[in-house]
């Protein structure tokens, strides 16, 4: 991780296991699950939380196994489908009431927090006058895990610039695909923004920063094996900021 060649201009974000901690669940998750499923449907669930987890992990199976069928390497599915074809009763919610579950019954999987020091380092470099986005292999729930996170340190969706954030669920594709950082590389091209100048932050070298590295960006890989971390990060850029150059 040496010095950026030129000073940032941009730094985009991983979500779970860089900016989100992932913790595991929640110690009363099938109570919560059976709560939040009478809540919607005013019943008992069929399926305790095991037996749904497993049978949306089917239904994503198959759901792959269409998209690699046409082409799609990394196919990302959309959740309201995969747990509509689990429990159909979903479909007779409104929007929001549908929404709502779903949020609440991903929560019954696993906790998540900001991760330590993320937010202070996200203060610091909108300071410096970098703009921010996100890469992200997501769905809709993963932008109110991430708004609800920043919002309890009293930050901001809106400290990522809309143009550069790329959530996996509204293309149908995901990370590693080349495509993902295409669209984002297409986008700072446009923007005069120089590979250089780019850097991306995540926990992953398979989905995050080995490929960002094809595309000519700068990279910090997050926890072991690299055993990067917040301080660092703040550190090393900071070696960048300090470098003339566009």
């Amino acid at each position: 991780m040496e010095s950026p060649p030129v000073k940032p201009r941009v730094v985009l974000f991983d979500v779970y296991g860089t900016l989100l901690e992932v913790g595991p669940p929640p110690p009363d998750a099938e109570l919560r699950w059976r709560g939040c499923y009478r809540d919607r449907f005013g019943r008992e669930p069929r399926l305790n939380r095991l037996e749904f987890t497993i049978a949306c992990q089917r239904a994503i199976v198959r759901d792959h196994e269409a998209a690699q069928a046409l082409g799609i390497r990394w196919p990302e599915v959309q959740w309201p489908a995969i747990v509509a074809e689990v429990i159909p009763e979903l479909t007779r919610l409104s929007r929001e009431e549908r929404d709502e579950f779903l949020y609440e019954q991903i929560q019954t999987g696993r906790t998540v927090r900001l991760a330590p020091g993320a937010a202070e380092i996200l203060r610091w470099l909108r300071e410096q006058g970098l703009l921010l986005g996100v890469i992200s292999n997501a769905q809709a729930y993963t932008v109110r895990e991430l708004r609800e996170a920043l919002d309890a340190e009293g930050l901001a969706m809106s400290l990522f610039e809309s143009g550069l954030c790329f959530w996996s669920f509204e293309h149908g594709f995901s990370k590693p695909d080349p495509h993902v950082f295409r669209v984002l590389a297409a986008r700072l091209q446009s923007a005069g923004v120089c590979p250089s100048g780019v850097v991306m932050v995540g926990d992953r070298r398979d989905n995050d920063t080995g490929p960002a590295e094809r595309f000519g960006w700068r990279t910090w890989l997050m926890g072991p094996p690299a055993g990067g971390d917040w301080l660092g990060f703040r550190v090393w850029l900071s070696s960048g900021l300090s470098v003339c150059g566009v």
